[in-house]
C-alpha cells in the first residue's frame, strides 16, 4: 500500500534524529525537522480527509502551524510545534484514518496519490537536508549512485514533430505535465551519459571557477555571492579531491555522475567544454535512449507552463514557481521509482546545489 510504505519512510527518517538534531539553523534550503515532518501529516489531512472526505481536522491548530503557502519560511522557526512525541503520532493517526478510508472505498485515489507523492518529495527534501548538515545518512536504502562507464558517443536524434508532456491516459499527472502538445524539434545530439566527476574537476583544475568568461551575468554574481571556486562539498585531502557524503569524506570516483552542481555551474561546464544543456523537449524526446533516474539533470529550459495551463486543486504546486525556476528531469536515487516518469518537470531555481543534481550535455 503506497500510503503505508510513504508513512514507513518517513517514520524510519524520523525515528534515526537525534534530540539534538531536531534543532538546525535557520537556512533557506532545509526547514525544521518537526515542521517537516508535521508539514507531511497536515497536507495528507488537508487534502484526503478534510478536502476530499469533508472530515473535521485532528487539531485546531494545524493550518497556523504547518501551511506552507500561508507561513513564510524563516517564521518556522518560531512556531509553537508539537514535540516528537504529538507529531509522529499525528503522522500515525492520519495514516490510520486514510487507511480507514482506503479499506471503505471511500477514499478519493487521486488526493491519496497526491498526499503520497508529496510525503516522497520531503522524504527527498529530508535528506537533502541531511547532506546538507552533514548529518549521517538517512536510513531506508539511501545510497550514492554506482559509477557509471564512460560513454563518449552522443546518441543521434532526428528532428521532427514530438509529443512533449503527459497523456490523459497516464495513471498520475500533476498539473504542470499537462498536456501532450506537439512541439518541432531540429536534428540533435545528446549525451548518453551524465557528466562525471573526474570530467568535472578537469574543469575545476582548468579554473574554470576563476574563468569570467565561462560564466553568465547572472552565474558569476552567484559564483561571487557564494563564494565558490569549486563544487559544493569537494576538499582537497591527501594530494586529490574527496567529496563529502552526508558526514563520510570519500575520495572522487572519477567515472560516478557528478552531483551537486547548480544550474550556473553547469552552464559553465558547458562553455568550457564548447556544449551546451538540451531543452527539456530534447531531453525528454531522448530519454529512451538512455539510462536516467539516478542523478536529476539541469535542463536549458525555464518553467513555465504547457499550453493551456491551469492549475489543479493543489495551486501552489506549479504556478507560483514559473518563470523564476529551472526544470530539472529524471529523478535521483532518494527518490521513489513510483514518483518517476520520463514526462516528470522537477524544478529549482538555477543557485540550488543540494539536490543531487547533475546534468548530460549536447554539442553546442
Amino acid at each position: 500500500m503506497l500510503v503505508t510504505d510513504a508513512r514507513r519512510r518517513t517514520l524510519g527518517l524520523a525515528g534515526s534524529l537525534r534530540d539534538d538534531e531536531l534543532v538546525v539553523p535557520c537556512l533557506a534550503i532545509v526547514n525544521p525537522p518537526l515542521w517537516e515532518l508535521g508539514h507531511v501529516a497536515w497536507f495528507q489531512e488537508k487534502w484526503v480527509l478534510c478536502h476530499a472526505a469533508r472530515q473535521a481536522a485532528l487539531r485546531d491548530d494545524a493550518d497556523a502551524l504547518y501551511d506552507s503557502a500561508a507561513i513564510p519560511h524563516d517564521t518556522r522557526w518560531n512556531l509553537p510545534l508539537p514535540d516528537r512525541a504529538a507529531t509522529l503520532a499525528y503522522l500515525r493517526d492520519v495514516e490510520q484514518r486514510v487507511l480507514a478510508l482506503v479499506a471503505q472505498g471511500a477514499a478519493d485515489r487521486y488526493f491519496v496519490q497526491l498526499s503520497v507523492f508529496h510525503e516522497d518529495m520531503h522524504f527527498e527534501a529530508m535528506a537533502f537536508a541531511r547532506q546538507t548538515l552533514g548529518r549521517a545518512a538517512p536510513p531506508l536504502s539511501i545510497s550514492s549512485p554506482d559509477g557509471v562507464a564512460p560513454v563518449a558517443e552522443d546518441a543521434q536524434l532526428a528532428g521532427g514533430t514530438f509529443s512533449l508532456g503527459a497523456r490523459p491516459d497516464a495513471p498520475f499527472v500533476f498539473d504542470n505535465e499537462k498536456w501532450a502538445h506537439l512541439v518541432r524539434l531540429d536534428p540533435f545530439a545528446i549525451a548518453r551519459a551524465p557528466v562525471s566527476q573526474a570530467r568535472f574537476a578537469e574543469f575545476v583544475e582548468d579554473g574554470g571557477y576563476r574563468r569570467r568568461g565561462l560564466w553568465t551575468d547572472d552565474g558569476w554574481r552567484w559564483r561571487v555571492a557564494a563564494g565558490a571556486d569549486r563544487p559544493a562539498y569537494w576538499d582537497r585531502r591527501g594530494g586529490g579531491w574527496h567529496r563529502r557524503e552526508f558526514d563520510r569524506w570519500i575520495a572522487l570516483e572519477p567515472q560516478r555522475p557528478m552531483t551537486h552542481v547548480c544550474w550556473f555551474e553547469a552552464g559553465a561546464w558547458c562553455r568550457w567544454a564548447g556544449r551546451r544543456l538540451p531543452t527539456e523537449a530534447e531531453w525528454e524526446t531522448a530519454a529512451d535512449a538512455f539510462a536516467w533516474g539516478d542523478v536529476w539533470e539541469w535542463t536549458a529550459s525555464d518553467f513555465l507552463p504547457y499550453p493551456g495551463f491551469a492549475p489543479d486543486p493543489y495551486r501552489e504546486y506549479s504556478q507560483p514557481w514559473f518563470g523564476s525556476h529551472k526544470v530539472l528531469r529524471g529523478g535521483s536515487f532518494a527518490t521513489p521509482r513510483r514518483l518517476l516518469s520520463k514526462t516528470f518537470r522537477n524544478f529549482y531555481t538555477p543557485d540550488r546545489r543540494d539536490p543531487w543534481a547533475g546534468f548530460r550535455t549536447c554539442p553546442a
